[in-house]
């Protein structure tokens, strides 16, 4: 890695976390089996990708879960928050994740189309850019660029555990501020709430709420984003009125009714997708607006959502 981005982000992390960050991402490839929170990692076996395919294409139903990779819906959500400012009440979030940008240009084109009839306040992504766990991050910047110019700024997001650190740089220059273990405030005529993020918390393990939770005031309305529903717990009781993740692809490829066949999480399954609670804590986990390992969705089609924040 540059020696210069290293600085920049050691600076910017911290030392430690930006060496532990870095000294992961080099150990070649990314392990299957161990490292973590879960002891498999699916996405990281390159030899079944293929595998994979072929199944599909051989059971007739490749083209059709292709078809479906690029339908993107666009649900809406209410978001409860406790305590909100009258001011932000309606105010809209749109909830990216899992966008996989270099998976499918197609599908990343046909998510732009979709994304310049959308009207919000701000984007927040909640982490995996590229489709890759290792390598060349070059075609995911190249296509989240393309992706960045129908983006109403502010846009906020966070690594997932497919996002390599160096991406950090050039995902800021297109406009992407990035919150690791980070919080800032979203203003509106005086009145303010918190947006935190973490790093990815699945594989690099690198989330640190603590430090992500750090000035920000007690019963001060707050929202976390994070790659993956799995902290939930650790988020909940860090006192977040909500929190926005991603991570599941919902399945993916699901059996009829949306029953999916895995999460890759170590969640329970109705945390999977969509809305959800943890003691006073309101969830939302996207199903994805791309996909991961082959470029195929079943019986669970892409999303993008609009969170509309409500006081409770």
């Amino acid at each position: 890695m540059d020696r210069e981005i290293k600085e920049q982000l050691a600076e910017r992390l911290g030392r430690v976390h930006a060496c532990q960050r870095i000294g992961i991402e080099e150990e070649t490839i990314p392990r299957v089996f161990g490292g973590g929170l879960n002891f498999f990692h699916p996405e990281n076996w390159y030899s079944t990708h293929s595998i994979v395919r072929y199944l599909l294409k051989l059971s007739g139903i490749y083209w059709r879960g292709r078809r479906n990779a690029r339908n993107i819906q666009v649900r809406t959500n209410e978001l409860p928050i406790k305590n909100l400012p009258i001011v932000f009440e309606g105010f809209t979030l749109l909830h990216l994740s899992d966008i996989h940008a270099d998976m499918d240009p197609a599908a990343t084109r046909a998510l732009a189309d979709k994304l310049q009839t959308l009207e919000y306040d701000i984007c927040v992504i909640t982490g995996d850019f590229r489709a890759r766990t290792f390598g060349p991050v070059d075609a995911a910047i190249r296509e989240m660029r393309r992706l960045s110019n129908v983006l109403h700024q502010p846009v906020y997001g966070v690594l997932g555990n497919h996002d390599s650190i160096r991406m950090v740089p050039e995902l800021e220059q297109m406009g992407v501020q990035m919150l690791l273990n980070e919080s800032l405030q979203i203003e509106r005529d005086g009145a303010f709430f918190h947006l935190a993020g973490i790093d990815d918390a699945h594989y690099y393990r690198m989330d640190n709420i603590e430090k992500a939770a750090r000035g920000i005031p007690q019963d001060t309305p707050s929202i976390l984003l994070s790659h993956t529903p799995e902290i939930y717990r650790q988020a909940a009781h860090a006192g977040f009125d909500a929190m926005l993740c991603g991570h599941t692809h919902g399945g993916q490829i699901c059996l009829p009714g949306g029953y999916p066949l895995t999460l890759d999480a170590r969640c329970p399954k109705y945390m999977g997708s969509g809305n959800w609670r943890h003691h006073t804590m309101a969830g939302y986990t996207s199903v994805g607006a791309g996909t991961s390992i082959v470029e195929v969705r079943l019986n669970c089609p892409p999303e993008i959502t609009l969170h509309r924040l409500r006081n409770t």
